[in-house]
């Protein structure tokens, strides 16, 4: 398992409340030994003005799980922060829900590389292959959710 940190899906939803992340209705719903996965709708808050998935909404899905997966990799005393995005979009979608699957390629030390999958949740057609660099550097101080507002 590659996990560091002990965490539950409703304490990953909870520490994205009132960010990005939240205003784009993405949702963690799954994890196993060696991956993350987290949903999102197709809806007003994702789509571009022609009513077509926004590249820019599927990036931020990657980057989500991607980098929430990578922290939950590394020791309390450090934090993986994005360095790189790069998300090939495959497919337009108009409606519906889609699920990004984030798998590591490299965990090490200073860097993590992770593989991220996004297809339709109702036809399980790849609509983006993502993948995500991560630094990981130490913590200066804390983290408290509640802190922001």
């Amino acid at each position: 398992m590659i996990w560091k940190r002990s965490f539950t899906l409703e304490h990953l939803n909870d520490i994205c409340g009132n960010t990005l992340i939240s205003h784009l209705g993405i949702v963690f719903t799954g994890f196993g030994d060696d991956y993350m996965e987290a949903r999102m709708p197709v809806d007003r808050r994702t789509c571009q003005p022609y009513g077509m998935l926004h590249g820019g909404a599927s990036a931020a899905l990657a980057e989500t799980v991607g980098s929430i997966a990578g922290n939950m990799c590394c020791p309390e005393d450090k934090c993986c922060l994005g360095v790189d995005v790069n998300a090939n979009h495959l497919k337009g979608v108009f409606s519906g829900m889609i699920r990004a699957v984030a798998r590591p390629l490299h965990l090490g030390a200073t860097t993590q590389v992770w593989s991220i999958r996004i297809s339709s949740c109702e036809s399980d057609d790849l609509i983006c292959d993502a993948r995500l660099t991560l630094a990981v550097h130490r913590r200066k101080k804390p983290v408290n959710a509640a802190d922001r507002s």
